[in-house]
């Protein structure tokens, strides 16, 4: 893997909550030779207001709370993602890459003053509780959302292990409101689960792009490959509801896939903002077909695979249109214990397509629907060799193929009731496979 870029850098989860794309730069983030004026008439007016809550609110408020009140308002009025991060909130993104946390297990962020769903988190408390992406957060017990920044919301999600949270929800398509109580627990995350789906088709979902990933995937593949009956013959890769996370673990896991070309870029005002990574020679498929499952919960680092991978033509993207986040948040210390996180840079695909605001389309739109077996019996379909007195096909006795067991059959039909977009990805991916091998053979 070639990476190329003019300072270190670290990507984090985000707090708590958020798992913000994010980089951890020491570069002020200011335009090169750019010389900045300060507007001295905004700035009166700021020392003005500032000396007439010192003296006239109705209470007294320290300078250090009404400085770093305005340093959040500033910087939360720029877009959903900047913002200041206290020692508490600083200390919580550096550790969220480890993979655990404490909370509810949702990535948030806001939309017309509530908090929206981005997406809950594999096996956490508020996925067993059944939130979903997509949902409006407009209470937290008794608190209205609106009027509260992100991390004040953020703040009142917290608590301890054990201590539980009525989350009042919007849900597109409900009648009324719902009340559904979420458990807070030590969030500890596994970003990777595999298994076999068939004897030769393998399955892997990556929940988030944590800094262990990428090695994890590598290890569940060669893992399936070994069990699988002469080797692997497809894969579906499972982004669903995957957040983001570390940019490194998502050029790292496009890297896995690809043998050359760019997987992705970024663009801003500040010469460390500009990056490109490319792919090292190597596939650990070997060229075998792939297919991505996306919905609208698959959002920044989850986009920057699905889009690499769906320009290089190394995969076939299967689901909803991706939640479009397609911006870079740096990480300045202002000392030790605070720091800002700024939007500095946008992303953008090998072929150029900025996915801001905008998403991976899929290539196969897929809805989610559930899937339930006919209870009816039916009738039989006659066949020649129900026939009495019918020929024999001249090759002896027929043999019965490979994957006709009835159990086979059951199997497939629960996949599909189980998950019937996966059940779609998997008979999609037979399919590449067969044509992959006449085109070999």
């Amino acid at each position: 893997m070639k990476f190329s870029f003019h300072s270190f850098f670290v990507l984090s989860l985000g707090a708590v909550f958020g798992m913000g794309f994010s980089v951890a730069g020491y570069a002020a983030a200011q335009p090169e030779k750019e010389v900045v004026e300060l507007p001295l008439q905004e700035l009166r007016t700021f020392a003005d207001i500032f000396g007439r809550i010192k003296a006239s609110y109705v209470e007294p408020v320290e300078d250090k709370v009404l400085l770093e009140s305005a340093i959040r308002g500033m910087l939360s009025d720029l877009d959903p993602h900047s913002s200041y991060l206290n020692e508490e909130e600083y200390k919580e993104l550096r550790v969220g890459t480890s993979g655990e946390f404490g909370g509810l297990g949702i990535e948030v962020g806001m939309e017309d003053g509530f908090i929206k769903v981005i997406s809950p988190i594999d096996d956490t408390p508020a996925q067993r509780a059944g939130v979903l992406a997509g949902d409006l957060i407009v209470r937290l017990d008794d608190t209205p959302v609106k009027g509260l920044s992100l991390n004040e919301a953020v703040n009142l999600m917290r608590g301890k292990p054990g201590s539980s949270l009525v989350l009042t929800i919007a849900r597109k398509g409900a009648e009324k409101p719902l009340k559904i109580e979420v458990v807070r627990a030590v969030i500890k995350v596994t970003s990777v689960k595999s298994r076999l789906l068939d004897e030769r088709f393998a399955y892997v979902r990556i929940s988030q792009f944590q800094s262990h990933t990428t090695d994890d995937m590598l290890k569940a593949v060669r893992k399936l490959d070994e069990s699988a009956k002469e080797g692997l013959k497809g894969l579906v890769l499972d982004l669903r509801n995957n957040p983001g996370g570390v940019l490194n673990a998502a050029v790292s896991v496009s890297d896995a896939f690809l043998e050359q070309g760019l997987i992705v870029y970024t663009e801003g005002r500040v010469s460390d903002s500009a990056l490109r990574f490319e792919a090292a020679p190597d596939d650990v498929l070997k060229g075998a077909p792939i297919v991505v499952l996306v919905n609208s919960g698959s959002a920044s680092a989850s986009e920057i695979v699905a889009g690499a991978l769906q320009d290089h033509n190394r995969a076939v993207i299967m689901g909803k249109q991706t939640f479009g986040k397609g911006s870079v948040q740096t990480i300045i210390p202002i000392n030790q214990h605070t720091a800002v996180k700024m939007t500095t840079a946008r992303y953008f695909t090998p072929s150029g397509r900025s996915i801001q605001a905008e998403g991976i389309k899929p290539d196969i739109e897929l809805d989610d629907v559930e899937v339930s077996a006919s209870k009816g019996k039916g009738v039989k379909p006659l066949k020649e060799a129900d026939l009495s007195g019918h020929l024999e096909n001249g090759n002896g006795k027929a043999k019965k193929q490979a994957g006709e067991k009835k159990d086979d059959k059951e199997n497939k039909g629960s996949l599909a009731a189980r998950d019937y977009q996966l059940s779609e990805a998997l008979n999609l991916l037979k399919g590449l496979a067969i044509l992959q091998k006449r085109k070999a053979g």
